[in-house]
C-alpha cells in the first residue's frame, strides 16, 4: 500500500531523480546498445525457436505488421494534434493544447523538413515564410516524475512540432490495432482476461521492465515497413538532453513521445502472434502497452523471444501458472479481485481523505457477498467522521468528491477553476481535432484567417463554432449541491451500515 508513498521521510527528490537517470542510462548504454548490435548482426539461419530461423521469424512478423498498419502510412498519419503535456518550449502550467498553436514552437531539423515542405498547411500559424515562429532544437529533454519511494520515473519532453506529428502517427496505429481486437482505449479487456486466467489457468500475464525505454532503433528498422520506419524516424527525437548534455539515443523513442505507447503495443502484439504461429499454439493474445496476455503454454517461448529482441520480462510481475494473475492494474487470485490500493502522498486534504477511504472500501469489499471485510471497518469509521455528512453517498470508488456509503449525498466537492480565452489557438486546435478530420471542409481551411479576423472584430462566430477556453484547475475546492440526490446503487456494506 505504501510502496509508492513519497514525502519528506522517504528518499530525497534528488536521490530518486539520480537513481532514475542512472537506471535509464544503464538501459541505454549497455542493454539497448547490445540489442542494436545483436539484431543487426544475427545470422539469418540462427534458430530463434526450434526449427524456426531468425530470417523466417522476422519475415512473418514484418508481414503481419504490414497487414495491421499497411505498407505505407495514410495521409491521416500527418494530421496530428497537441496534448496537454509539457514540451521543450512550455512547462506543465502552460501546456494547454490551444496555447501550443501560438508563439514559438520547437522542432528538430528532420521533422521541420517534413512539416514545412511536405504538408503545406496554410491554415496553421507556422509556414515556410514565417520561420521565426519555429525554434530549432536537437531533440527532447529528460525529466523525472515520482514513481516509488526510492526511485522516480524517467520521461522526456518532446519538441512541439515533433509531438504534433508523433500523435498523428500514433493515432493511426491505434486505430489499425483496434481492427485486430486490440483496443488501447480500454484496459478492462486485459483485466477481464487476467481474471479468466486466474480461474482457468489457460492464460498467462507478462509484464516487462522498462519496456518503453527498450524499443531500440534496430528493432523498429527490422520489423516495420520501410516507409513507416522512415516516417517515425523523421518525427522522433534522436538526441536527449540530460542536464544540458546531449545523449544520442540507442532507443527509438521514450515515454513522452506521441507514438511510443502505440508502437510498443504493435510490436508486442506482432511478436506474440508470430511466436504462437510458429509454435502452433491457439488462444487469446491481448496487449495494452507492455501488459501482455497469451496462452499459458506460450509463456516460456514468448519470454525467450522478447528477451532476444531486447525486452526484459519482469519475473516478479509475470505469471504463467498458479492461481494469481495481474494485468493493467488488476490483481486476481482464483477469480477474486484482490487489487490493492496505494497511498502515494500524505493525506492532508479532504479530497485525499475521501479518495483514501473509497480505496479502502473497495479493497475491503468481498466479491459476491455484498459486505466489506470487518478488518477495515474500525479504521474506516474512525476517519469517516472527518468528512462532512453532506458528502456521504455516491457509488464511484475512484471519486475524490463524495464518500461512498449507503447514504444520500446532498453535496459534492468540485475544483475551483479559472477560465481564460484563447480564440486563435482554440480554433486551430478545433480544426485538428474535429470529428470529420482529416476530411475537413477545404473552404473552412482557406477561410481560417478571415474567420479569426471576424472574431477579433467582434462580429461573432461566422461558422457557428463555440470557441474553447483554457481552464486552469486550481488546488482549491468548494461544495456544490447535487441536483437530483438519490440513494446510490447499494455498495458492499460494513456491518455498522447493516444496522
Amino acid at each position: 500500500m505504501f510502496s509508492k508513498f513519497v514525502d519528506k521521510s522517504t528518499a530525497p527528490a534528488d536521490v530518486r531523480r539520480n537513481a532514475a537517470i542512472l537506471k535509464w542510462l544503464v538501459t541505454e548504454r549497455i542493454h539497448n546498445a547490445a540489442t542494436n548490435d545483436r539484431l543487426l548482426t544475427t545470422d539469418g539461419a540462427y534458430n530463434i525457436l526450434p526449427r524456426v530461423s531468425f530470417d523466417r521469424f522476422v519475415a512473418w512478423t514484418r508481414d503481419f505488421i504490414a497487414e495491421v498498419i499497411g505498407d505505407v502510412p495514410p495521409n491521416e498519419a500527418l494530421f496530428g494534434a497537441f496534448s496537454g503535456g509539457a514540451s521543450t518550449s512550455r512547462n506543465r502550467t502552460e501546456s494547454e493544447p490551444s496555447l501550443k498553436y501560438l508563439g514559438t514552437a520547437d522542432v528538430t531539423s528532420e521533422a521541420a523538413e517534413l512539416f514545412l515542405h511536405e504538408l503545406e498547411w496554410e491554415f496553421l500559424p507556422w509556414t515556410e515564410d514565417d520561420r521565426t515562429s519555429l525554434r530549432y532544437v536537437v531533440g527532447n529533454e529528460l525529466f523525472t516524475v515520482p514513481k516509488k519511494s526510492e526511485i522516480d520515473r524517467v520521461a522526456c519532453k518532446e519538441p512541439d512540432i515533433n509531438m504534433f506529428l508523433q500523435k498523428g502517427a500514433g493515432s493511426v496505429i491505434r486505430r489499425c490495432l483496434k481492427r485486430f481486437g486490440i483496443d488501447l482505449n480500454d484496459q478492462s479487456i486485459n483485466r477481464s482476461l487476467a481474471r479468466e486466467g486466474s480461474l482457468t489457468g489457460r492464460l498467462a500475464t507478462l509484464d516487462l521492465a522498462s519496456a518503453s525505454d527498450s524499443v531500440t532503433e534496430s528493432l523498429v528498422r527490422v520489423l516495420l515497413p520501410e516507409v513507416w520506419f522512415s516516417l517515425l524516424d523523421t518525427v522522433r527525437s534522436r538526441v536527449t538532453i540530460i542536464d544540458g548534455e546531449e545523449h544520442r539515443c540507442e532507443m527509438f523513442s521514450s515515454m513522452g513521445n506521441g507514438f511510443t505507447f502505440e508502437l510498443e503495443s504493435l510490436l508486442f502484439f506482432a511478436l506474440a502472434k508470430a511466436t504462437a504461429y510458429f509454435r502452433g499454439v491457439r488462444g487469446v493474445i491481448s496487449v495494452y502497452g507492455d501488459d501482455i496476455i497469451c496462452p499459458a503454454e506460450l509463456f516460456d517461448d514468448l519470454t525467450w523471444v522478447l528477451n532476444y529482441f531486447g525486452f526484459q520480462v519482469n519475473t516478479e510481475k509475470s505469471f504463467g501458472s498458479g492461481p494469481f494473475r495481474e494485468s493493467c492494474g488488476g490483481h486476481y487470485w482464483d477469480g477474486f479481485d484482490i487489487t490493492p490500493f496505494y497511498v502515494k502522498a500524505p493525506i492532508d486534504t479532504l479530497p485525499a481523505l475521501i479518495h483514501f477511504l473509497n480505496g479502502l472500501r473497495r479493497w475491503a469489499s468481498i466479491d459476491g457477498v455484498g459486505v466489506c471485510n470487518p478488518f477495515a471497518e474500525e479504521l474506516w469509521l474512525k476517519l469517516r467522521k472527518f468528512v462532512p455528512h453532506d458528502l456521504w453517498g455516491g457509488g464511484d470508488m475512484d471519486s475524490k468528491q463524495q464518500l461512498v456509503s449507503y447514504s444520500c449525498a446532498s453535496k459534492r466537492l468540485v475544483n475551483v477553476t479559472r477560465k481564460r480565452g484563447h480564440v486563435d489557438g482554440s480554433y486551430y486546435h478545433w480544426l485538428m481535432t474535429a470529428s470529420k478530420r482529416p476530411e475537413v471542409d477545404p473552404y473552412r481551411l482557406r477561410s481560417t484567417h478571415q474567420w479569426l479576423a471576424a472574431i477579433r472584430a467582434g462580429k461573432g462566430d461566422p461558422d457557428g463554432i463555440v470557441t474553447s477556453r483554457r481552464v486552469d484547475v486550481l488546488d482549491e475546492y468548494r461544495m456544490r449541491d447535487v441536483r437530483s440526490p438519490t440513494v446510490p446503487r447499494l455498495p458492499a456494506l460494513f456491518l455498522s451500515e447493516l444496522g
